[in-house]
């Protein structure tokens, strides 16, 4: 899955969910380590753990964040499931 990204450094963000897990979070653009950080922290976590946990992250006061906008990559998933 694409998740084209709203308000934040990244563009986009690739990532498949097997049997209700995230698998292979790959953020385009954005902080590299930070992106990469939140990629690996979050793989093989349920999609509602993750969700639960980034939902609502704010960077800089811009009202989202690139691990917000991961939540809301995964919310989207879930209302198309």
């Amino acid at each position: 899955m694409i998740y084209r990204t709203q308000g934040t450094c990244s563009r986009s963000i690739t990532y498949e969910v097997e049997d209700g897990k995230v698998k292979h979070v790959q953020f385009e653009g954005g902080c590299d380590g930070n992106t990469q950080g939140v990629a690996k922290l979050v793989e093989g976590l349920p999609v509602e753990t993750v969700i639960e946990k980034l939902r609502g992250i704010d960077c800089r006061g811009r009202g989202t964040s690139c691990p917000d906008q991961l939540a809301k990559a995964l919310e989207a998933w879930q209302n198309e499931a």
